[in-house]
């Protein structure tokens, strides 16, 4: 492992100075506790190697809850200059392209939930396709996969899957019209036929939670939210054609870099510029690939309606499920930032990281536009989860991003060797949560040890200054793959 200089710049934020071959200083938001686990990984490295990326500006950035991945770190944000020949990496979006969370409110208070819970987690499990390799009901032609792949929500939706309202209230209406399908593999478009409406496995799942503490009145008034509330947390991403989409284009830019001149530190940022024939076909499939994780989250919002209709004998707009939000914390975005005092069209990189736009900003919803986008972090399956809201600090500081979740300490091999199945489950038992899984080997690499404290790092974002708390969430039923 390598040594990286690291210097304090107040109580939450650490900086890479910028050195020889990095074009912008790394920056990490983190306490002091948090730091001293991200020294002793290989993560700072990435922080430094994003640093080296053709037109980036600013800083490459780091969020609490970085770990390790493949090219940037996990928990990563790096905004390039498109109009000045920046770059688009996958290594910046991760294999889960738009892997992303969405939050339904209810009119559901803790007793009601809590006297069901069983019939709830049982219903969801047996209804939302769960596990590795899952197959939904949804089986498509290829040119319906090519319309999904082009309207993303709006296809679920026209398709009785959900309401105009849930387009509003998801990030980019749950739509990225850049979307090439064309620029897709066959083996791509063959892996995403059959995978339309499922979960996956791995750190994808569906909770039953509860409103435990609300931290601001107004906001949360603004998003639905009261304390002792029922809520469902959603989270899933765009499955094996997003893996594929990914994999194919990392392999099919190996000698991009060379062709235009650039010397990276490390094979796995291969990128090519943002407006060059290949940097333009990678962003059309990654926004194909975005849309059909869009698509994906709202058709299983819709199987979990079903399932809250079915045990409470009501309509799931009389039990007021509606959709709080949906973010993305898998994707690259083109948007104007602010640099030194000029206005730039950036292609912003959020890899685990989510974004968080203030009060006042144009793309958010008009029914939030007063209070900011609702900001969505789930902790582990067994710890609280929280719903916050951007600062301006974090528009000048972050473009508009922040932590996605709590982050992993261990990887998924080391958690299996520390926990057993029968730990877990009864560890989760113990706090009052019920849990069905497909894989008792997925739970296990999902304990709430394998995790940095979710609590810990909400209060970094907070002390950063990047955002605020509006609620906080804990689990009381759990659905795995």
């Amino acid at each position: 492992m390598q040594t990286i200089p690291v210097r304090k710049i107040n109580d939450f934020c650490w900086e890479i100075p910028k050195e020889r071959g990095m074009n912008v200083p790394g920056r990490i938001f983190a306490s002091d506790h948090l730091i001293d686990h991200i020294l002793n990984e290989d993560s700072l490295v990435q922080v430094r190697n994003v640093a080296t990326l053709p037109g980036i500006v600013r800083y490459s950035l780091a969020m609490p809850d970085i770990h390790s991945g493949y090219g940037f770190p996990i928990g990563g944000v790096g905004a390039t200059d498109i109009e000045k020949g920046g770059v688009i990496s996958p290594g910046g979006i991760g294999y889960d392209i738009n892997c992303g969370v969405r939050v339904m409110r209810t009119d559901l208070d803790k007793k009601d939930a809590l006297a069901r819970i069983e019939t709830l987690v049982s219903g969801i499990y047996s209804t939302v396709p769960v596990g590795v390799g899952s197959e939904g009901a949804i089986h498509l032609t290829q040119n319906k996969l090519k319309e999904i792949l082009k309207k993303g929500s709006r296809w679920a939706v026209e398709h009785g899957y959900g309401c105009e309202a849930d387009l509003d209230a998801t990030e980019s209406n749950g739509c990225l019209p850049q979307a090439d399908p064309d620029a897709l593999s066959k083996r791509a478009i063959e892996r995403g036929l059959n995978q339309s409406g499922t979960l996956g496995s791995g750190n994808h799942f569906v909770e039953i939670q509860v409103v435990e503490a609300i931290y601001d009145e107004k906001v949360a008034n603004a998003f639905g939210l009261y304390a002792d509330q029922v809520v469902v947390m959603l989270h899933t991403g765009s499955r094996g054609l997003g893996y594929q989409v990914c994999e194919d284009f990392i392999n099919a830019m190996r000698n991009v870099p060379k062709k235009y001149g650039y010397d990276l530190p490390d094979r796995q940022l291969v990128c090519a510029p943002f407006n060059s024939p290949e940097g333009q076909k990678y962003f059309g499939a990654v926004c194909a690939a975005a849309n059909y994780a869009w698509s994906n989250r709202q058709y299983l919002m819709a199987l979990v309606r079903r399932v809250f209709e079915t045990v409470y004998m009501k309509s799931w707009q009389q039990i007021g499920m509606n959709l709080i939000y949906d973010v993305a914390h898998n994707i690259a975005k083109i948007e104007k930032h602010t640099v030194d005092g000029v206005e730039k069209t950036l292609c912003v990189h959020r890899k685990g990281a989510t974004r968080a736009f203030p009060a006042g900003h144009p793309e958010v919803p008009k029914k939030y536009r007063n209070v900011g986008q609702p900001v969505l972090v789930p902790g582990d399956m067994g710890t609280n989860s929280y719903i916050m809201v951007g600062t301006d600090k974090c528009m000048s500081e972050s473009f508009g991003s922040m932590c996605h979740g709590a982050g992993r300490m261990l990887s998924r091999s080391e958690a299996k060797r520390r926990y057993t199945p029968d730990e877990v489950f009864k560890e989760l038992h113990s706090k009052g949560i019920a849990i069905m899984a497909k894989g008792r080997s997925t739970v296990v690499e999902e304990a709430s040890g394998a995790y940095k404290n979710i609590d810990e790092v909400i209060d970094a974002v907070v002390g950063a200054g990047l955002a605020r708390k509006v609620a906080r969430m804990r689990p009381i039923g759990v659905v795995k793959g």
